[in-house]
């Protein structure tokens, strides 16, 4: 009894062989360039674009059995043990905090036959085992018709890269790919609610300041640039917790369409010279650093050279920038006085510090009322809760009114919202929780200052 002949599996070298016909495949010549992992979408949205001039151009899925190292052109041409072998094109969808992901190719192979004949191909770019990046690899006969087509094809794709960014306008941030999403990628969008300019409720000094030196600055940034000058900014936002620093990070974010935002919180630190990796491919860029004197505290309080080498690599990302990056930073801190001198008193690093205080009268006034959220309120009522949060922050007010409500739903009161239900709340947050309690709450000074 005869044995049934496997059936021949296509082999990528075969296909490479019959497209560049007589060529010996090892006189190709490559080039190739990489991209950050962020245009992912735009590499995609690109080679659409690209080959839509080229329709006639035959793709190929492209397959390996391990993948541990980004894969070239050099891979496909021939591996006895694991071929790279030809297969249905495989596709990944990609958050991008749009309705729908985006749909991206894994691997693939175009051969295209021109006057100068090439190939192109795509897979993940590999670094220590993990994807970082999107490998663009193109093949050409020796000579110099060759080089200037790959030279040009590059140079065009990254020109549409860079014009597309998909990611613009929004906040990202890198992460470990640890949560079930449905998409894949280390990049997560983060999904932030529009925060009006009426809804920052800041003393009049510190929104001059945010507008000098972010809105008027972005806006005089070209200007800037023709004179010379640089147009990278340092700002420090500093103040005691829940007074709004982050609040207006998600303002300014939304202020600033044509930017994107990455947003680094203190387990990310080891991720710092990816994140400046990215604003550079990305700018203009904003870079927010979230408690930063966790990573930048005086060098007199470490516990050791590894949180000095962290506190190294910021300062040295932050002085390697060029002048002419369209960058701003945005660091934030609940204790300016921990802060290390190299950091917040050297302009090119901090350019202005910005304080975030607690409200005063007329914010707390402001504060109750946007935090009602549209809940009837008697102005007696918005006065006496005025008088008794004196010292609290705008996230206790917020958390109060809230609570607030609950009474008030609970209570099936109608109309306005009763005194009762504030002072009900106010017992449950600052006495009935006794000390610690107020003091989660950021409210220790509240509960010794309330008049009842």
């Amino acid at each position: 009894m005869t044995k049934a002949k496997k059936p021949k599996v296509p082999l990528a070298a075969t296909a490479l062989k019959r497209h560049f016909g007589r060529r010996p495949l090892q006189d190709l010549i490559t080039a190739s360039r990489t991209f950050p992992i962020t245009a992912r979408v735009d590499v995609q949205l690109a080679l659409d674009k690209l080959f839509t001039e080229h329709p006639k151009a035959k793709l190929l899925g492209v397959h390996t059995q391990y993948q541990h190292e980004t894969l070239t052109i050099a891979h496909l041409l021939g591996n006895q043990h694991f071929p790279v072998v030809i297969g249905p094109l495989q596709n990944e969808e990609i958050d991008i905090g749009e309705t729908l992901p985006a749909r991206c190719l894994r691997q693939g192979l175009w051969l295209v036959l021109d006057a100068v004949p090439f190939a192109l191909l795509l897979s993940p770019a590999f670094r220590f085992g993990q994807a970082e990046g999107t490998h663009i690899e193109i093949a050409v006969p020796p000579g110099e018709a060759g080089s200037k087509l790959s030279r040009r094809l590059l140079d065009e794709l990254e020109a549409m890269v860079r014009k597309t960014a998909s990611y613009r306008g929004k906040v990202i941030s890198l992460e470990t790919p640890d949560r079930y999403s449905g998409h894949l990628g280390p990049l997560r969008v983060h999904k932030l609610r529009s925060v009006r300019r009426d809804e920052v409720i800041l003393p009049e000094k510190t929104l001059q300041l945010l507008d000098r030196n972010i809105g008027d600055f972005v806006r005089q940034r070209e200007h800037l640039r023709k004179l010379g000058l640089p147009i990278k900014k340092g700002l420090l936002f500093y103040g005691p917790p829940g007074t709004g620093k982050t609040h207006t990070v998600h303002y300014l974010a939304g202020q600033l369409p044509d930017h994107t935002t990455l947003l680094v919180t203190a387990e990310q630190v080891g991720l710092l010279d990816h994140y400046f990796q990215l604003a550079r491919f990305l700018q203009p860029a904003m870079i927010v650093i979230e408690d930063v004197d966790l990573i930048a505290r005086s060098r007199e309080t470490m516990y050791g050279p590894c949180d000095e080498s962290i506190l190294n690599k910021l300062l040295n990302e932050m002085d390697g920038l060029r002048e002419d990056a369209a960058i701003l930073f945005i660091l934030t801190t609940n204790r300016p006085d921990s802060l290390e001198s190299a950091l917040a008193s050297r302009p090119g690093r901090v350019d202005q510090a910005i304080e975030f205080p607690l409200p005063d009268e007329n914010g707390r006034r402001l504060l109750v009322r946007l935090y009602a959220c549209g809940l009837p309120l008697e102005e007696s009522v918005v006065e006496t809760i005025v008088r008794r949060t004196d010292k609290a922050s705008a996230a206790f007010i917020k958390e109060l009114m809230r609570r607030a409500a609950q009474f008030f739903i609970q209570n099936g009161s109608n109309g306005h919202l009763q005194l009762a239900d504030v002072n009900a709340a106010l017992e449950e947050m600052l006495f009935t929780g006794g000390s610690l309690n107020a003091k989660l709450l950021g409210a220790a000074e509240v509960s010794s200052t309330t008049v009842q």
